[in-house]
């Protein structure tokens, strides 16, 4: 609890706490925080810029996936941009709808919603 409560007081003017997001392959565990701006119908590179303007990142599918599952209502039943290339695609992009939570993958200049988050690291 205690934890949760000094993440509680790092939090900017409209930002919301997601959650904790679990360290995977030896990286250290994070927390999630969701910026309080959005933008639409924009290209993935706009959104990466947009994002960065915001002193934040688009999410990876991993946050998506946890930000559908707690702050859902802090989004539109549309679909997000994240930060995530296809693997063997670079030219698409990950994304998620809010509508259904499904994700799957769209060309760059898809016009699409995004959201920016920031990270805290976990003490």
């Amino acid at each position: 609890m205690g934890e949760y409560l000094r993440i509680q007081e790092m939090l900017k003017e409209g930002e919301a706490y997601a959650g904790l997001i679990l360290g995977k392959d030896g990286e250290t565990d994070y927390h999630l925080v969701l910026l309080p701006d959005d933008v639409s119908d924009v290209s993935w590179p706009t959104a990466r810029e947009w994002a960065g303007s915001q002193e934040g990142d688009l999410p990876t599918r991993r946050e998506l996936a946890l930000l559908f599952a707690n702050l859902r209502e802090r989004f539109d039943r549309v679909w997000y941009w994240s930060n995530e290339q296809h693997d063997t695609r670079p030219q698409l992009v990950w994304g998620q709808n809010f509508a259904s939570g499904i994700q799957t993958v769209y060309g760059r200049p898809f016009r699409g919603h995004a959201r920016a988050v920031r990270r805290i690291g976990s003490s």
